[in-house]
Parts: C-alpha cells; sequence; structure tokens
C-alpha cells in the first residue's frame, strides 16, 4: 500500500493564508477550500501578486519562516515506518523547499512557476492537470492499493480514484457536499484511518 498525503492543511499551514497575513492583503486568503476552480484561483493570485509588486523571494521569506503544523512531523514519521508515502499537492516546488526540509524530506509531486527577469511570478505549469487524480490513477496502474488524505476540493478526485479517501480537517461544507469519507480531526484519528485494514 502507497499513502498519499495533501501537503497544506495536513502537515503545513495554508501558504497563501500566511502570505495574506504578512502582506495585509486578506484578498489572499482564499484557497483551495473556498475556490474549487484552481485555474481561476491562480489567476486571482496572480493578478494581486502583480498589482501589489510581491516577488517570490519575498514569498519565500514568508514560507522559510513557517513550521510544520503541530504533531505533522511525528505523525509523517510513524507513517513512513509502515508505508511509502507520497505528499501530492498542487503547491511549487519554488514554494515548497523549506517545508520539505523541515519534514525530513517526504517525497513531494506538485508543480513548478516561472518568474521574469525582475523576479516576479509570471506563470504557474502544472505537471499535469488533475495531477493528483492521475497520479493515484497511475500508482494504481503499477499494483499498488492507495489510501489518500486530504481537506479541500483539490482533493476530493484523488481521494475518489484511492481505494480508500480520508478527510482531515476539511471545513464543515466539503463533508456535507462529501459524505461519504471518513472525518478525522487528529493526527491519531489519521494513522488509525491509514492502518485500518492492513
Amino acid at each position: 500500500m502507497i499513502c498519499c498525503l495533501d501537503l497544506e492543511g495536513v502537515l503545513i499551514p495554508e501558504i497563501w493564508i500566511n502570505v495574506a497575513k504578512k502582506t495585509r492583503l486578506k484578498e489572499l486568503e482564499i484557497t483551495t477550500r473556498d475556490e474549487p476552480d484552481y485555474d481561476k484561483l491562480m489567476r486571482y493570485r496572480l493578478g494581486i501578486l502583480k498589482r501589489e509588486r510581491i516577488r517570490l523571494r519575498d514569498i519565500q521569506t514568508v514560507i522559510r519562516g513557517m513550521s510544520p503544523l503541530p504533531g505533522a512531523k511525528a505523525f509523517l514519521a510513524k507513517l513512513r515506518k509502515r508505508f511509502q508515502v507520497i505528499i501530492l499537492s498542487d503547491t511549487y516546488y519554488e514554494f515548497a523547499g523549506p517545508m520539505m526540509e523541515k519534514l525530513g524530506r517526504p517525497t513531494l509531486f506538485c508543480n513548478r512557476l516561472s518568474t521574469d527577469k525582475k523576479g516576479f511570478i509570471a506563470n504557474y505549469h502544472l505537471r499535469q492537470k488533475n495531477g493528483k487524480k492521475e497520479a493515484v490513477r497511475a500508482i494504481k496502474g503499477l499494483g499498488f492499493s492507495v489510501v489518500a488524505a486530504g481537506d479541500s476540493y483539490n482533493d476530493i478526485s484523488m481521494l475518489q480514484t484511492a481505494d480508500r479517501g480520508i478527510l482531515f480537517r476539511p471545513p464543515a461544507k466539503i463533508v456535507k457536499e462529501f459524505p461519504g469519507f471518513p472525518v478525522t480531526v487528529t493526527y491519531r484519528e489519521l494513522l488509525a484511518a491509514f492502518l485500518k485494514d492492513c
């Protein structure tokens, strides 16, 4: 079995919410928990960054000051002792590096950003459309069973494609819209859900 985890909201705080706090731009607090259309969300974010003259290095400074969610590193270490673990995220390698160091360098599949000559984010580049879902599909195609956990709209197709999907600290509206997934709110509960039937 391979365990697939979302990153933001499951192991680390939401990057964009932290950027919003540091820049005092409430507009950047919108995440995939609020907006299911990822392209619409990213175009909105990039427009704000351009308007406010916020460079990639400014966001990276915020990220370097962040820590994993309390208990996340210990949970991940316990999970990795039992299973192979892959982090499937819609974030970007240019963002995630410092957090991966703090989590013990787990395997991460995510996307990339491009910048202009002045260091402003010019565009985002998905490795693949519906990348989380397609990664799970590919892993299953290799003969593995997959259990996946996430918290947001952009995790739902991954959870639906996995052999078992688990919600972790999701907003109430997602629980209401997708009642078929078990809901966990602590790392102990999440670990128990991964261990179920193993």
